[in-house]
Protein backbone atom coordinates (compact mmCIF):
# COMPACT_ATOMS: atom_id res chain seq x y z
CA UNK A 1 0.00 0.00 0.00
CA UNK A 2 1.10 3.49 -0.72
CA UNK A 3 0.91 6.40 1.64
CA UNK A 4 0.75 6.68 5.35
CA UNK A 5 -2.23 5.87 7.50
CA UNK A 6 -3.12 9.58 7.73
CA UNK A 7 -3.00 9.97 3.93
CA UNK A 8 -5.27 6.97 3.44
CA UNK A 9 -7.71 8.34 6.03
CA UNK A 10 -7.71 11.75 4.34
CA UNK A 11 -8.29 10.10 0.97
CA UNK A 12 -11.21 8.06 2.36
CA UNK A 13 -12.73 11.20 3.88
CA UNK A 14 -12.42 13.00 0.55
CA UNK A 15 -14.19 10.12 -1.26
CA UNK A 16 -17.04 10.17 1.28
CA UNK A 17 -17.52 13.92 0.87
CA UNK A 18 -17.46 13.67 -2.91
CA UNK A 19 -19.96 10.82 -2.81
CA UNK A 20 -22.30 12.84 -0.59
CA UNK A 21 -22.08 15.88 -2.87
CA UNK A 22 -22.94 13.69 -5.87
CA UNK A 23 -25.93 12.26 -4.03
CA UNK A 24 -27.23 15.71 -3.11
CA UNK A 25 -26.79 16.89 -6.71
CA UNK A 26 -28.63 13.78 -7.90
CA UNK A 27 -31.41 14.25 -5.34
CA UNK A 28 -32.24 17.92 -5.76
CA UNK A 29 -31.65 19.32 -9.26
CA UNK A 30 -31.49 16.02 -11.13
CA UNK A 31 -34.49 14.60 -9.29
CA UNK A 32 -36.46 17.72 -10.19
CA UNK A 33 -35.36 17.47 -13.82
CA UNK A 34 -36.39 13.79 -13.99
CA UNK A 35 -39.79 14.63 -12.50
CA UNK A 36 -40.26 17.47 -14.97
CA UNK A 37 -39.25 15.33 -17.93
CA UNK A 38 -41.73 12.63 -16.93
CA UNK A 39 -44.46 15.24 -16.44
CA UNK A 40 -43.95 16.35 -20.04
CA UNK A 41 -43.84 12.80 -21.36
CA UNK A 42 -46.88 11.61 -19.42
CA UNK A 43 -48.90 14.69 -20.34
CA UNK A 44 -48.43 13.68 -23.96
CA UNK A 45 -49.09 9.96 -23.38
CA UNK A 46 -52.11 9.93 -21.08
CA UNK A 47 -55.52 9.70 -22.73
CA UNK A 48 -58.28 12.21 -22.23
CA UNK A 49 -58.52 15.95 -22.32
CA UNK A 50 -55.24 17.87 -22.42
CA UNK A 51 -55.90 19.65 -19.14
CA UNK A 52 -56.79 16.44 -17.31
CA UNK A 53 -53.74 14.64 -18.72
CA UNK A 54 -51.51 17.53 -17.64
CA UNK A 55 -52.87 17.54 -14.08
CA UNK A 56 -52.54 13.76 -13.78
CA UNK A 57 -49.00 13.86 -15.19
CA UNK A 58 -48.02 16.59 -12.74
CA UNK A 59 -49.33 14.58 -9.79
CA UNK A 60 -47.38 11.53 -10.93
CA UNK A 61 -44.29 13.72 -11.42
CA UNK A 62 -44.38 14.73 -7.75
CA UNK A 63 -44.11 11.06 -6.81
CA UNK A 64 -41.33 10.49 -9.35
CA UNK A 65 -39.40 13.46 -7.98
CA UNK A 66 -39.66 12.12 -4.42
CA UNK A 67 -38.66 8.59 -5.46
CA UNK A 68 -35.71 9.99 -7.42
CA UNK A 69 -34.50 11.87 -4.35
CA UNK A 70 -34.81 8.76 -2.21
CA UNK A 71 -33.08 6.65 -4.85
CA UNK A 72 -30.09 8.99 -4.92
CA UNK A 73 -29.37 8.16 -1.28
CA UNK A 74 -30.24 4.48 -1.66
CA UNK A 75 -27.90 3.81 -4.60
CA UNK A 76 -24.54 2.12 -4.04
CA UNK A 77 -22.60 5.22 -5.02
CA UNK A 78 -23.16 8.82 -5.94
CA UNK A 79 -22.08 8.20 -9.52
CA UNK A 80 -24.57 5.36 -9.88
CA UNK A 81 -27.33 7.65 -8.60
CA UNK A 82 -26.39 10.36 -11.10
CA UNK A 83 -26.19 8.02 -14.08
CA UNK A 84 -29.35 6.11 -13.20
CA UNK A 85 -31.39 9.29 -12.86
CA UNK A 86 -29.85 10.73 -16.02
CA UNK A 87 -30.85 7.58 -17.92
CA UNK A 88 -34.41 7.66 -16.56
CA UNK A 89 -34.71 11.33 -17.49
CA UNK A 90 -33.28 10.58 -20.93
CA UNK A 91 -35.99 8.00 -21.55
CA UNK A 92 -38.66 10.56 -20.68
CA UNK A 93 -36.99 13.16 -22.91
CA UNK A 94 -36.90 10.67 -25.80
CA UNK A 95 -40.60 9.94 -25.37
CA UNK A 96 -41.39 13.65 -25.34
CA UNK A 97 -39.19 14.29 -28.36
CA UNK A 98 -40.80 11.43 -30.29
CA UNK A 99 -44.27 12.79 -29.58
CA UNK A 100 -43.23 16.26 -30.73
CA UNK A 101 -41.78 14.85 -33.95
CA UNK A 102 -44.95 12.82 -34.57
CA UNK A 103 -47.00 16.00 -34.52
CA UNK A 104 -48.45 16.23 -31.05
CA UNK A 105 -49.92 13.97 -28.44
CA UNK A 106 -49.44 10.27 -29.00
CA UNK A 107 -52.87 9.29 -27.67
Amino acid sequence: MTGTRAERAANAAWRRRTDMVLRVVAAVPLGYAVGSAWAMALARLLPGDRAEATVAATLVAFVICAVAAMWSFFARSGWRAVWTLALIGGVAAAITWASILSGGRLS
